[in-house]
């Protein structure tokens, strides 16, 4: 059986890892290096990184923290964050990276999918979906959660497998930052539509929240940010809090 991930989450903003709530008042907590670092030591499984106004700002992705990381650390990572071409793809991955993950850029344009998959492989084809629950339905949202689209999350997951993402990260801005556990109707309706490793982002506040969301769900992988960042959890007692509860994991022997 396939361990299951924890993955912490790093948003960046000129050079330095931030937190929010819903996407919004983002506050300063670290460096990406120093904290990538930390969580590298620490037993992290990966890390993601989001340029996370990059999009908004209209510019590619700022490379110097993706060379600085590279350099620290020695557990995969992904970078999303204005990535709009293969250019943008090449270069993130020359910086270091081994993944790359895109979402406002494949929404505007998505057979960028297809060509990074076929010209980097898929294994490095991350879709980033941003949703927010509207009425009965979810909504894919771009440039940082700002822009509401007309694309339904659940057949946007579907077409972006079809073009060629060997992976999801499911952003749910509805819980974003709000710590009352993952929005598990959300996950559950795309892990049932889609074949690709998803990864479950927003809402811990628990850790009885990674349980959950392994328990009730076909997630491959749990991403939290703030009880991380502000060392209310620990990457190892969530794994052995898992490990207790029969949630195969990767541990630090």
């Amino acid at each position: 059986m396939l361990t299951k991930r924890i993955v912490p989450c790093l948003d960046v903003r000129n050079n330095r890892v931030v937190k929010g709530i819903k996407f919004q008042n983002l506050v300063d907590i670290s460096s990406p290096k120093e904290l990538a670092q930390f969580y590298s030591d620490a037993g992290a499984d990966e890390l993601v990184f989001y340029d996370v106004t990059a999009s908004s700002d209209k510019r590619g992705p700022t490379l110097a923290f993706i060379k600085e990381v590279a350099k620290a650390v020695n557990i995969p990572f992904s970078v999303g964050g204005g990535v709009n071409n293969l250019e943008d793809v090449k270069q993130i991955l020359l910086s270091g990276a081994d993944k790359v993950s895109i979402n406002s850029g494949a929404v505007k344009n998505p057979s960028l999918i297809t060509e990074v998959a076929r010209k980097f492989g898929s294994q490095c084809m991350v879709l980033s979906i941003d949703a927010k629950r509207n009425g009965d339905s979810y909504d894919v949202y771009i440039n940082g959660g700002r822009t509401k689209t007309d694309l339904d999350v659940i057949s946007w997951a579907k077409e972006g497998v079809r073009l060629g993402a060997g992976e999801l990260v499911i952003n749910s801005i509805d819980m974003d930052g709000m710590r009352g556990g993952f929005d598990l109707d959300l996950l559950k309706l795309v892990t049932d539509a889609v074949d690709v490793p998803v990864i479950a982002s927003g809402g811990v506040g628990r850790i009885d929240h990674f349980l959950q969301v392994f328990q009730e769900t076909q997630v491959d992988a749990a991403l939290a940010a703030s009880v991380f960042h502000l060392k209310e959890l620990s990457i190892k007692d969530v794994k052995t809090y898992l490990d207790e509860h029969n949630i195969p994991v990767r541990l630090e022997r």
